[in-house]
């Protein structure tokens, strides 16, 4: 089978679309067509409390299930950086995902790390979006989508959707190929079908 591969993906899609089991198999499939090909996949979120270091170890488990060669290196944060310092031509990198990184950026649970405007959100975007099309190797992003629902309450909250979708339009500008999960299906929205 040939894979049309896309040198940068943004998967988006809501709460268990199957965008994570999506990315796993463009990282499995990449690493099966050629040898020496690695995945690596950088993750966002942090343990907060009780149900997310099980959630958390439930999907370390899962995917080294699904996809045992895939490495896994774990940064909330500095994601531009990750991608400098670990993209290579054979390493597809996979950030999941987008919205935990947000979240540490705007809403830190410690209190006592700096709470990011949309604003200065917004060019930590840009520079991600710079590392994204500066990476030798294939990268693979995962965003949810969460404006699609009613408006919350609190300006908190509807700042952080509205900051959210921006930064979902931006990374999908960035990326040569956007993929919307919906029910476990894979809808392109832009570039090539994989």
């Amino acid at each position: 089978m040939t894979h049309a591969w896309a040198k940068s993906e943004l998967i988006l899609g809501g709460q268990k679309s199957g965008k994570s089991a999506r990315a796993e198999q463009l990282a499995a499939d990449w690493l099966s067509a050629s040898e020496g090909n690695e995945a690596v996949l950088i993750a966002t979120a942090l343990t907060g409390d009780n149900e997310m270091h099980a959630r958390i170890e439930r999907h370390r488990q899962q995917r080294r299930a699904r996809v045992p060669a895939m490495q896994t290196l774990e940064e909330p944060k500095r994601l531009a950086q990750m991608l400098t310092e670990h993209s290579r031509t054979k390493r597809m990198l996979v950030i999941d995902c987008i919205t935990l990184w947000l979240t540490h950026l705007m809403m830190p649970v410690d209190t006592s790390q700096p709470v990011m405007s949309p604003e200065e959100v917004l060019l930590q975007t840009e520079i991600l979006c710079l590392a994204i099309a500066s990476a030798p190797g294939p990268v693979v992003l995962i965003s949810n989508d969460i404006g699609g629902g009613v408006i919350p309450l609190g300006a908190e909250v509807r700042a952080f959707v509205d900051t959210q979708g921006l930064v979902n339009q931006r990374l999908g500008a960035a990326c040569e190929r956007l993929t919307w999960m919906v029910a476990g299906q894979a809808l392109t929205v832009k570039g090539n079908q994989a």
